[in-house]
């Protein structure tokens, strides 16, 4: 028999213990140890399909929406979530090597300056429409930008050219 998570938020309580892994605890009173949060959409819909999966790969607890956990859940949560889902927002295109591919690409991320070398065109997707882009470097390091159409004018120009 295959028991489904549970998905009552009420009585849920999340905490850090001392190793710094998350402890959740469900309104029946049973406790998991360092459970681990996975978002169902990670690109598509972040803040919508969460699991909280136990120690033993099963899933704890599953929440349909961020929204509808405390403050204080959400946080940690987030916390969790920011160290794995290491995703730098690309701010700037300073300048790229080609305009053929392979080229290595300078960047103003969220995180600095870097450098990216881009191996294919195809490692460019286009989510939601068309100004909302991912890019994999060839590190497998992968790039966001939120809304290509905000980038400034340069940045828009050089990446226009691999689109």
């Amino acid at each position: 028999m295959i028991e489904a998570p549970q998905s009552n938020l009420s009585g849920m309580q999340l905490e850090r213990n001392a190793h710094g892994r998350l402890v959740l605890t469900l309104g029946n009173g049973l406790v998991y140890e360092a459970v681990v949060p996975v978002r169902a959409f990670p690109i598509a819909a972040p803040a919508e399909g969460l699991s909280l999966i136990a120690a033993d790969g099963k899933e704890a607890l599953w929440v349909a929406r961020m929204a509808d956990l405390q403050p204080e859940h959400r946080q940690l949560i987030e916390q969790d979530l920011a160290v794995r889902e290491f995703v730098p927002t690309i701010e700037r295109i300073l300048k790229v090597s080609s305009f053929s591919t392979p080229s290595t690409w300078e960047l103003q991320t969220d995180r600095g300056l870097t450098h990216m070398v881009l191996k294919a065109e195809e490692d460019i997707r286009k989510l939601a429409g068309r100004t909302r882009l991912q890019i994999t470097g060839q590190d497998g390091v992968q790039y966001r930008i939120p809304d290509s159409s905000k980038l400034d004018r340069h940045s828009r120009k050089l990446l226009e050219r691999f689109l």
